[in-house]
């Protein structure tokens, strides 16, 4: 009986002590509460805010023009083209044979001439002897004053036709040399109308030359901001297939569109070491291109650490707790910055604040981060 008693006792305490336990652990749990997650969104890379010294740049667009283009024309009439030497795309130099004209013609008259001048120098050498007699004879009185004033007059008169001759003679000389069509200068052959065959007039242009192959960019720049260029400034120039080349402000207009209120910016473009850079512009292109007005202290970010929402241009500031703030920045230029490629920001944080360089489409505003450290912006690793 008593051993009955003792069982139910222990029992008893036994659900008495777990049953406590129950509470204790529920008033435990209720005195903790839930639990935040503190693991980071995202692994990113931070970079601080940094000052470097960028180009300030005046964009603008304009025509690719030829420097100065000759026309090449014929100096001859009714002759035959006989042979065209060049073409289209063709590099010249200064005096080189273009084409030729037949020549058959003019050399037939080029010997009638001669034989015109030999003939009136044939008269003019007995014109010249008469006069001497009639001089001489001239004091004794045996030939009246009326003849000898002919003779002397028919000397004049001989020697007068040999200068003609001589004219005529260095006439057809001449047409003779324009039978040949010369290259005024060096450069590169843009047009050509000349075709073998043909028969054509005093005039008519044969060929086109592009003097020196020398290109220029005319740029079309506001008449507010033509004020900032100055002759010798350098600028870049941007092809359409994106080729690169190297220009120099060589004359601004003196004018002002009224229409439009842009005046042109001559600038030649420089001839460069890259033989393909050269042939990417063409006369008659439409270029685009850079004014370098100088350089001025900016803050870059790397252009990746930028991102676009809703038109707007944002960066990441990273906080002290790690924890990201979006913030809206004005950005600037574009530049290339000791192979990196950055972005200025104008306005919106200061220098020296850390942002989020890497996988910022990803992160949003408060997001906890993980940081991978790298040098400042704009500066050397």
């Amino acid at each position: 009986m008593n051993m009955k008693w003792i069982a139910v006792g222990l029992a008893g305490f036994t659900l008495s002590f777990i049953h406590h336990g129950a509470d204790a652990q529920n008033a435990s749990s209720a005195k903790v509460g839930p639990v935040t997650s503190s693991k980071p969104a995202l692994t990113v890379t931070a970079v601080k805010i940094g000052q470097a010294n960028l180009e300030t740049k005046l964009a603008a667009h304009g025509n690719i023009a030829a420097w100065q283009e000759a026309s090449i024309g014929s100096e001859s009439s009714g002759l035959r083209i006989a042979e065209v030497l060049v073409n289209v795309g063709d590099m010249v130099s200064k005096g080189q044979l273009l084409a030729r004209f037949a020549n058959e013609s003019v050399l037939a008259d080029i010997a009638q001439a001669k034989a015109a001048l030999a003939e009136a120098e044939a008269t003019a050498l007995e014109a010249s002897n008469n006069a001497d007699r009639a001089r001489g004879l001239q004091a004794s009185g045996a030939i009246s004053k009326q003849q000898i004033g002919q003779y002397l007059t028919s000397e004049q008169t001989a020697k007068a036709r040999v200068s003609a001759a001589k004219a005529v003679l260095d006439v057809q000389q001449l047409r003779l040399k324009y039978t040949q069509v010369l290259a005024p200068d060096s450069g590169l052959i843009s047009a050509r109308s000349a075709t073998v065959g043909a028969v054509i007039g005093n005039g008519t242009e044969l060929f086109k030359l592009i003097r020196q192959a020398r290109l220029e960019w005319r740029a079309e720049v506001t008449s507010a901001e033509l004020s900032k260029i100055t002759k010798g400034m350098r600028v870049n120039l941007i092809a359409p297939n994106g080729e690169l080349a190297n220009g120099r402000v060589r004359v601004i207009g003196p004018t002002v569109e009224v229409s439009n209120r842009t005046g042109l910016v001559y600038v030649d473009i420089v001839p460069s070491k890259d033989k393909k850079s050269d042939q990417a512009f063409k006369a008659g292109m439409f270029a685009r291109g850079e004014f370098i007005l100088g350089s001025a202290a900016a803050f870059i970010v790397p252009q990746q650490a930028v991102v676009v929402r809703d038109g707007f241009s944002f960066v990441f500031k990273i906080n002290p707790d790690r924890r990201v703030t979006q913030v809206k920045v004005q950005t600037g230029q574009r530049s290339l910055v000791n192979g990196v490629e950055q972005i200025e920001i104008v306005n919106g944080i200061s220098v020296g604040s850390q942002i989020a360089a890497s996988g910022v489409g990803f992160l949003n505003d408060g997001d906890l981060v993980q940081l991978v450290e790298t040098p400042v912006s704009g500066q050397k690793k």
